[in-house]
């Protein structure tokens, strides 16, 4: 699928992720592992959470409709609360953008992959 904005892009990765998170939710259920809710759930495009917060379907965002149902039912639900994050602090960024080698290194410790630099 080809899409033309990074709304709608993030708003299909949004949705993406919440099935996911639900999935994961029901194995720890199962477990009886209880999950504690709202989920919090970040995201670094302000337009993709507008879509999320508002109701009424435009005409630019019909063909986002199914995507739409499950992200606002999660969200209705109170199962996710999805929040703006800057890019600027978004660790997710590691795995899908080129970085300067700085901020590489800082999310990278952050995920726990690095570790922090020791007392000299």
């Amino acid at each position: 699928m080809i899409s033309r904005s990074s709304a709608e892009v993030e708003y299909r990765a949004m949705a993406a992720s919440v099935c996911e998170l639900q999935r994961v939710s029901f194995l720890l259920k199962d477990s009886q592992i209880p999950v504690a809710t709202p989920i919090p759930f970040w995201c670094d495009n302000q337009a993709a959470l507008h879509i999320t917060a508002n109701p009424v379907f435009h005409e630019r965002t019909k063909h986002l409709d199914v995507d739409c149902y499950v992200i606002r039912d999660k969200y209705k639900e109170g199962f996710i609360l999805p929040s703006f994050i800057s890019s600027k602090l978004q660790v997710a960024d590691v795995f899908t953008k080129s970085l300067p080698s700085a901020v590489f290194f800082k999310f990278l410790s952050k995920l726990g992959l690095l570790r922090p630099p020791g007392p000299a």
